[in-house]
């Protein structure tokens, strides 16, 4: 894995028009309760989006909705040009959930080649190996691990195998629901990194949650959700800038005070 003291933060040359996602009056309702509201917003291709907001806002329930898994989702969502869930996005997406996906009874290596001869049934274990499982091992520094049960590692090794198993493939996009919890500052200076190399050298999209606002500095966009609604699409400088705050923390809590006034006046209207 890369060790960069600073992380580049400016969005890769090059990057097309077309966005990674795009969503239109995307709505989701669980029983009585109203998830996510009309969303409208994009995700650039070949750039780190933030997903940020408090515990329970929706991240969660936004990127499974984009990866094709959230039941009763109305509205328009299209991911990479289709429409989300569509089955030639299956190997174009890497999706890491918050609880880790591993089998504690296989070894970091055949963990990865498992999951590699799901993805690519037709090539030689050799081969998915020389290909794909290395480097993948590599990237997530587990490398002096590859041979140790999965079940034998820590709670953070284990975050890194489901990362390392979403690498595979080299996908397109990379949807990662708070890959970051838990982990020391050294590793999540060194994950961060990490994303950001693979978004300017392979050309990926990575969509990351967090609920942490510092790390919303390390991204060249952001989306700031709140009670299921998105409060901004923007970059962290001009959401700074917008609010006349020196941190995105603060400008988070600006557009939070700004949305309950709005509430508060439509009330006092009726």
């Amino acid at each position: 894995m890369m060790n960069y003291d600073a992380v580049r933060t400016d969005p890769p040359d090059g990057t097309p028009d077309e966005p990674a996602v795009r969503a239109d009056s995307l709505n989701v309702v669980r029983g009585t309760r109203h998830v996510l509201r009309d969303l409208a917003f994009t995700v650039p291709r070949g750039q780190i989006t933030g997903l940020l907001g408090p515990s329970g806002c929706g991240k969660t329930t936004l990127m499974r909705a984009i990866v094709g898994t959230q039941a009763k989702v109305t509205g328009t969502l299209d991911v990479l040009g289709h429409p989300a869930g569509h089955p030639s996005l299956r190997t174009r997406i890497g999706y890491v959930t918050q609880a880790p996906s591993v089998y504690d009874d296989l070894t970091v290596r055949q963990n990865l080649d498992y999951f590699a001869a799901i993805l690519d049934p037709g090539r030689s274990a050799a081969d998915r190996r020389a290909d794909h499982v290395t480097r993948a091992i590599a990237d997530v520094d587990l490398t002096s691990h590859a041979d140790a049960l999965a079940g034998a590692l820590s709670g953070g090794q284990r975050s890194r195998v489901s990362l390392a198993v979403a690498l595979l493939g080299a996908p397109d996009l990379l949807v990662l629901d708070e890959p970051t919890v838990g982990l020391d500052p050294v590793l999540r200076r060194d994950l961060w990194a990490l994303f950001h190399d693979i978004a300017a050298s392979r050309g990926a999209t990575l969509l990351i949650s967090s609920h942490v606002m510092d790390e919303a500095e390390r991204c060249h966009r952001l989306l700031l959700m709140r009670e299921g609604r998105v409060l901004a699409d923007d970059t962290p400088d001009a959401l700074r800038a917008r609010t006349d705050s020196e941190t995105v923390e603060a400008a988070f809590l600006h557009l939070v005070d700004e949305a309950a006034a709005a509430a508060r006046a439509k009330e006092t209207t009726r």
